[in-house]
């Protein structure tokens, strides 16, 4: 595995994968935060596509991404991790709207589980899952990281509406 870090307005994010494809992102803090496992090789040169679309994300001039993407977990979690990103940016939708999304409307703490397995945040934007009550729920980057995204994509959308 290759790794690289990435500058942020919320810290120098952790970003790794192979031959190409990110297969993980990690906040600097948060219950979520990882440092670089025994054997990796840090490869700056390999997250330059990495690095330039999260820089765009970060100054409002992307929604989405283009990278390629790998994320190991259950049939149920790649679903789960489906269905978060057909969430339009700058939107957000509760676990129960995900599990009824995929069929399975008694699955919200289960989607619950799965969004918090997310190996790829912001590109796999698990951040735009919050409680059915409105209430912005446990992120691995914490709260106050979840709340800059969620900004972040609201103060852009509403510039162009």
């Amino acid at each position: 595995m290759h790794y690289s870090y990435v500058e942020s307005p919320i810290g120098d994010l952790l970003v790794a994968g192979d031959d190409g494809v990110l297969k993980l992102v990690s906040f600097p803090r948060g219950s979520m935060a990882r440092e670089p496992g025994e054997g990796w090789e840090r490869k700056d040169s390999e997250f330059d596509e990495v690095r330039r679309e999260l820089g765009e994300y970060f100054e409002g001039k992307r929604e989405s991404f283009d990278v390629p993407l790998e994320a190991d977990g259950t049939d149920f979690q790649r679903d789960v991790l489906g269905a978060l990103q057909q969430i339009p940016y700058g939107e957000t939708r509760t676990y129960g709207e995900i599990a009824e999304h995929l069929g399975k409307p008694k699955a919200s703490r289960a989607v619950g589980a799965a969004n918090g397995r997310n190996p790829i945040p912001i590109l796999i934007p698990c951040h735009r899952v919050i409680g059915s009550d409105g209430s912005l729920t446990g992120f691995g980057g914490g709260i106050d990281t979840k709340e800059f995204l969620l900004s972040l994509e609201r103060r852009q959308k509403a510039l162009f509406e």
